[in-house]
């Protein structure tokens, strides 16, 4: 799976409202659950606020990767939350996060879980990315930047 097709258009949220890190879990699932209409907020958030308790998700400086596995759902999806303000997330380094990068998954198939996770991580160590996904206006261009990044690091392997 493509880190476009993972983060589609209609679960990338710009303009993210929420001012802390259960505020953005409830706006990105929220979001979620209404696009995939599936009705397991509260698993959902549940695995999220678990593993969170267990690893906290700030990775790089102003950017989270919350995960959240649970039998309820079926395959991978990602939903991004674009914050201009910023998210107080009790990131390590501090500070807000403004880019919030939710894996949801199955707890079924671990092997693509897994790749999808570093292809993830591959993109997200390049800071042009950052910026660039930031700097758009629209869920569209944002899903665009995931398949430009993406093609720029499967031409690099």
């Amino acid at each position: 799976m493509f880190l476009y097709e993972a983060f589609p258009p209609e679960l990338i949220k710009i303009g993210l409202e929420a001012e802390d890190k259960d505020e953005a879990f409830e706006e990105l699932v929220d979001l979620f659950c209404q696009v995939r209409k599936s009705d397991a907020r509260s698993d959902i958030l549940a695995a999220l606020k678990q593993r969170e308790a267990r690893v906290p998700t700030g990775i790089h400086k102003g950017i989270a990767l919350p995960l959240g596995r649970t039998n309820t759902l079926e395959g991978i999806s990602g939903v991004l939350g674009i914050s201009k303000r910023g998210v107080e997330y009790d990131a390590p380094d501090g500070q807000p996060v403004y880019l919030i990068f939710m894996v949801l998954a199955s707890l079924v198939d671990s092997e693509s879980y897994l790749r999808l996770l570093k292809r993830l991580v591959d993109v997200l160590d390049n800071p042009r990315f950052h910026a660039d996904i930031l700097a758009q206006n629209s869920p569209r261009g944002a899903n665009l930047i995931f398949k430009k990044y993406e093609e720029i690091y499967i031409a690099s392997e």
